[in-house]
């Protein structure tokens, strides 16, 4: 049997610094954010990356979730979430599995729950 192999080397979609989006955005593969966005991100087995200068009010449901940057909303992802420094969350965030590094600013609730988020 294979085993399905993710390269996050390779973003499927980039949305620059100088980038704003307003609305629900819907990705597959990896999508790394350094510019601004407004509403909900989702994905059904994607990974979020959002850089240093990436901001993104709305919420978000993803398998993956990395922040450099900054969220404003909630994050629920089916296999983790990581923030590091110097990412910033003001939300819940929930996931199997959450890595919060040292310097970074969070507030808000954090749950570790497997299961199926799909349907929130």
């Amino acid at each position: 049997m294979f085993k399905k192999s993710r390269k996050t080397d390779l973003y499927s979609t980039f949305i620059g610094i100088e980038s704003n989006f307003e609305g629900t955005l819907e990705f597959t593969g990896t999508i790394r954010i350094d510019g601004q966005v407004k509403g909900k991100v989702l994905s059904d087995g994607g990974i979020l990356i959002v850089g240093e200068q990436g901001v993104i009010h709305g919420d978000i449901v993803v398998d993956e979730a990395r922040i450099y940057g900054e969220v404003m909303g909630n994050i629920d992802a089916k296999e983790k979430i990581t923030v590091t420094r110097p990412g910033r969350v003001t939300g819940d965030i929930r996931s199997p599995a959450i890595t919060i590094g040292k310097g970074v600013i969070f507030d808000g609730n954090c749950g570790m729950k497997s299961g199926n988020l799909k349907n929130l």
